[in-house]
């Protein structure tokens, strides 16, 4: 059993890694928005702040064993015309009407369902609910995560139209890994938001209006550059893995002139908002008798089980396709 479950941990280490900022991007974006919270918020963030990071790419493993899940994490913008942000229903209900839900889920729900977290969030503000507020709290940081960035706001979401098969990965995980430890982090403190559906509409048409450059400087980056140059053979825990190369990561990553520094930033400072204003709307509750929480044997459990859902619905997604 032991090594069945490590197997399945490998598998998910690389399904996952190329993917939605990678296991390292959302987690450091998670812990980073912690540091933004007032000092009313700030230490029951802090004594929970290993659960926000590990949990932060819990989404991502759930689009395995929940249909649902999946149009989640990204908006096709281009699939409704170049005037969809202005054209395109901000509450969910309109847009079902106008859209049709089959339509929505084709290409992406992501500023809708960021709304819907935050109404959860708040709600368990009010109820004073330490698991549902840690859980959500981590849920909403992956989704605001996924809306800043600019690939998921496409139907050619990995490149796929323009021969340029992997720049989702190379750009959510390749770049940050290697250059993020050179970013300045700081966004200052969160501040409260009026409107929090603007916020997350906002954050979708900023990472839009980033795309062409993604696409753009990776080919003609590409053009000039021989495939040898381009492209390495990594081992990562005993597995060979062909990547970009540090090189081509470092010339496509200047040209980008700190893009995925300020994507990152902006999640960072958008998660630290969603949060602060969730509270406040909950009556800014005082959460210090909340830093006595401990996980009870009914949450472990029912944590224990959803792991095991999502790992056997990956085993057998691999089973499938071997």
């Amino acid at each position: 059993m032991r090594k069945f479950s490590l197997f399945i941990a490998v598998l998910i280490l690389f399904s996952f890694n190329s993917i939605k900022w990678g296991f390292f991007g959302h987690q450091r974006i998670n812990k980073l928005a912690i540091f933004t919270l007032p000092i009313e918020m700030m230490p029951f963030y802090k004594k929970n702040m290993t659960y926000i990071m590990e949990h932060a790419v819990d989404p991502d493993k759930r689009r395995y064993a929940i249909k649902e899940e999946a149009p989640r994490h990204f908006i096709d913008l281009d699939a409704y015309g170049d005037s969809a942000i202005a054209t395109l229903p901000r509450y969910y209900k309109d847009a079902v009407e106008k859209i049709g839900e089959d339509s929505l889920n084709k290409h992406g729900i992501v500023p809708w369902h960021i709304q819907f977290m935050k109404y959860q969030l708040t709600e368990a503000f009010k109820e004073k609910n330490a698991y549902k507020i840690i859980r959500l709290s981590a849920d909403i940081g992956h989704y605001i995560g996924d809306a800043n960035v600019p690939l998921h706001t496409t139907r050619n979401y990995n490149g796929q139209f323009t021969n340029q098969v992997g720049i989702h990965g190379f750009w959510e995980s390749r770049l940050p890994e290697l250059f993020s430890n050179g970013y300045d982090f700081y966004v200052g403190k969160a501040t409260y938001l009026p409107s929090t559906q603007a916020a997350a509409w906002k954050a979708v048409e900023n990472a839009h209006k980033c795309l062409d450059s993604v696409l753009v400087f990776e080919q003609n980056l590409t053009a000039s550059t021989k495939a040898s140059r381009k492209y390495v053979v990594d081992n990562r825990n005993g597995v060979s893995i062909k990547t970009y190369s540090r090189e081509f990561s470092k010339n496509y990553h200047n040209k980008l002139n700190d893009q995925v520094q300020r994507q990152m930033k902006a999640s960072i400072k958008m998660l630290g908002d969603f949060w602060y204003t969730s509270w406040v709307d909950a009556g800014q509750p005082d959460l210090t008798p909340l830093l006595a929480y401990k996980m009870g044997e009914k949450e472990k459990k029912l944590e224990e089980e959803e792991q095991k859902t999502w790992l056997q619905k990956l085993f057998n997604v691999r089973k499938e396709n071997d």
